[in-house]
């Protein structure tokens, strides 16, 4: 294998430091299987690795992206044979183990999923740790109860990665989503998406949050934590289900018990890195079926790995919104 060009995150001097650099297949970390990356994509925990704004990095030096997919170059393991078209993400990839924002990867067989029939690699990327989270919270709250029947589904931070895809595939399957954000000029993005309504933030009074308010929502997705996921709850419905995915604007959580011991609603931890592989593998297959987003595409822009390091800026204003991929092999 020749030398290839990585993206590589290292701390000097106390400080993040990251830029592309060549690396050699011996420098690849140990695994089962050998990768030949063909997209990536970017992540919010991917800008805060790369740029040293949170701290991610559980090793240094280490090449970011916390998502891959691309064709088996080399495996030991019977699983995968060269050729194969394969997803990676999540676990320790890009944090503790070299990730995608590379030509060539190399991973344990049990992080591996085969591309499931009717994705593209770049597909895969467009959805990535993204696409497969909004989908866990999904899948776990329907597997508590939620119908489209039940009511309206909330989404929080509903132009990010994660927000679009829920919005989309919640549509898709059915439900009526109210889109919650801070960011009144992408209304239209939204409704494009599927969205019933959209809610601005601006519009809540987060400073006065009674233990249980109005019943509003049959579910919630959040990605915000703090005091947005303590008003969710608040509204929750009898028997509602929340999805905590992110903590965007909080790590905190002031709220009571009201909301789980008076209206036995649910609040549901989603944790995408260590999701064991028969449910992993269940929610890529769903992504590629019904859970599909409609408008993927719309959502998704491209990036070359070269220009990689112009997109971070974005997520760590709170200015993207949608998927970016980023095309690895050129």
């Amino acid at each position: 294998m020749r030398p290839f060009k990585a993206y590589l995150i290292e701390q000097k001097d106390g400080k993040t430091v990251a830029g592309f650099t060549q690396l050699s297949e011996d420098q690849l970390d140990p695994g089962e299987v050998t990768i030949r990356i063909t997209h990536s994509s970017v992540n919010y925990k991917d800008a805060l690795a790369a740029t040293g704004a949170g701290r991610i990095i559980r090793r240094y030096p280490c090449v970011g992206g916390i998502d891959m997919a691309g064709t088996v170059a080399k495996s030991s393991d019977a699983r995968f044979r060269e050729g194969d078209s394969v997803i990676a993400t999540s676990y320790d990839i890009g944090v503790a183990h070299h990730g995608g924002y590379a030509e060539y990867g190399r991973v344990p067989a049990d992080w591996v999923v085969p591309l499931p029939e009717g994705l593209s690699l770049h597909d895969a990327m467009a959805l990535g740790t993204a696409g497969y989270t909004a989908a866990l919270a999904v899948v776990r709250m329907e597997e508590n109860g939620l119908k489209p029947a039940n009511g309206r589904v909330v989404v929080s931070g509903a132009t990010g990665g994660v927000g679009s895809i829920a919005v989309d595939i919640l549509s898709r399957l059915g439900y009526d989503v109210v889109a919650l954000t801070g960011k009144e000029s992408q209304a239209d993005y939204l409704t494009n998406l599927g969205a019933k309504e959209v809610m601005l933030r601006s519009s809540l009074d987060l400073s006065k949050i009674k233990p249980l308010e109005k019943t509003l929502w049959a579910g919630a997705v959040d990605n915000l934590g703090g005091e947005v996921l303590a008003w969710m709850a608040s509204n929750m419905k009898q028997n509602g289900v929340i999805a905590s995915i992110g903590l965007a604007a909080s790590m905190s959580l002031n709220t009571t018990v009201a909301p789980f011991i008076l209206r036995g609603a649910s609040l549901l931890g989603i944790d995408s890195g260590y999701t064991a592989m028969p449910l992993r593998r269940k929610v890529w297959e769903r992504l590629a079926g019904d859970m599909r987003p409609a408008h993927l595409t719309g959502m998704t822009r491209t990036v070359k790995l070269a220009d990689l390091p112009t997109v971070f800026d974005e997520y760590i204003k709170g200015q993207a919104h949608g998927r970016v991929v980023v095309d690895c092999a050129g």
